[in-house]
């Protein structure tokens, strides 16, 4: 099943996505909440209900509210965090070989996570960036979860039943911002808050069944086999696969609960998978040649981040009319 938040009228509605139309899930079920934040706290009973409405949809069985004119927005507008991890070796590993410093070993420990800004969620479309954030901004090519069940001291080997489904994710970044900040050991923060994107749908984990596969050894948690890759006006610059993940996501949840509620709406990525990023090209480009073309971000570039099973997330990056800028500002 394949879950949508869209717009009509600026107002907010939940929907279930089926061979190209969209139709809304209140209207074939009084029980279902017409928003996702009320939906995920109804939890696997809402979930099943809507599983019926989209077997009966596609089996003809029923009739529902076809939605014509629509803005399709984050499938999570509103979650109640976004937590991003750091789950991909391949990506660690050539970002630290790039910067000639070696591979860490607390990487295989434990995995990590940031909380970034989860009222900048958005879905496809435009994205407005500042000019402050044209200095190097970079996609990052992800998969996110987002959980269905309040939880505490979640065991790895029970945490994927709190996932109601996964999306693609792109933690958009500015580089220079991220760099300069990051010199003072808090982690990113303005070079990450300006927008993060998640969508198009919210996949269900049946639907990828067909995909799962064994976690790496010595790991726990569901695992699948999902080509990734990103294309920039049409070229294609990245490409992975969800199966190189070395932190599953059950382990990441189990780090996020220890301690602490994780709560209905609580949006989880993936970190970046390996080459998912301009950082990480450009990097590696250098490495090599010294004469490589580095690459970021432009204005009125088109990003398309394509997941097998999860669909195409596509934006265009447009320039705010503003020229205010934050590192102008430095002293």
């Amino acid at each position: 099943m394949k879950l949508v938040s869209y717009k009509t009228e600026d107002r907010e509605h939940l929907g279930v996505y089926i061979k190209g139309h969209i139709y809304n899930l209140n209207s074939c079920d009084k029980l279902i909440p017409d928003n996702m934040n009320e939906f995920l706290w109804g939890g696997d009973e809402l979930m099943e209900h809507a599983k019926k409405v989209n077997d009966d949809l596609r089996s003809g069985k029923m009739q529902g509210k076809e939605e014509l004119f629509y803005e399709l927005i984050a499938p999570v507008p509103h979650p109640s965090s976004c937590r991003d991890g750091y789950a991909f070796r391949q990506h660690v590993a050539a970002a630290r070989r790039n910067r000639k410093v070696d591979m860490i070993a607390e990487f295989d420990q434990y995995p990590i996570f940031y909380f970034t800004n989860h009222n900048a969620i958005q879905g496809p479309g435009e994205i407005e960036c500042m000019p402050d954030h044209f200095q190097k901004l970079d996609f990052e090519l992800e998969v996110a979860v987002v959980l269905n069940k309040k939880g505490r001291n979640i065991k790895a080997a029970d945490a994927d039943s709190y996932i109601a489904g996964y999306m693609i994710m792109n933690d958009m970044s500015a580089r220079t911002l991220q760099m300069e900040e990051m010199l003072l050991n808090l982690g990113p923060a303005k070079g990450k808050d300006f927008s993060t994107v998640i969508g198009p749908w919210l996949v269900t984990p049946d639907e990828l069944e067909q995909y799962k596969t064994e976690p790496k050894p010595g790991h726990t948690g569901n695992a699948y086999n999902l080509q990734m890759k990103c294309l920039v006006n049409g070229e294609q610059v990245s490409s992975g696969n969800m199966a190189d993940m070395d932190w599953t996501f059950a382990e990441i949840i189990e780090r996020c609960a220890y301690g602490c509620d994780v709560l209905p709406g609580d949006v989880i990525g993936s970190g970046t998978v390996g080459t998912g990023c301009f950082l990480e090209l450009n990097g590696t480009g250098l490495l090599n040649n010294p004469n490589y073309q580095t690459q970021w971000l432009q204005p009125n570039d088109l990003v398309e981040l394509e997941i097998t099973g999860l669909g195409m997330l596509g934006n265009i990056i447009k320039k705010s009319k503003s020229e205010f800028s934050i590192l102008g500002l430095k002293k």
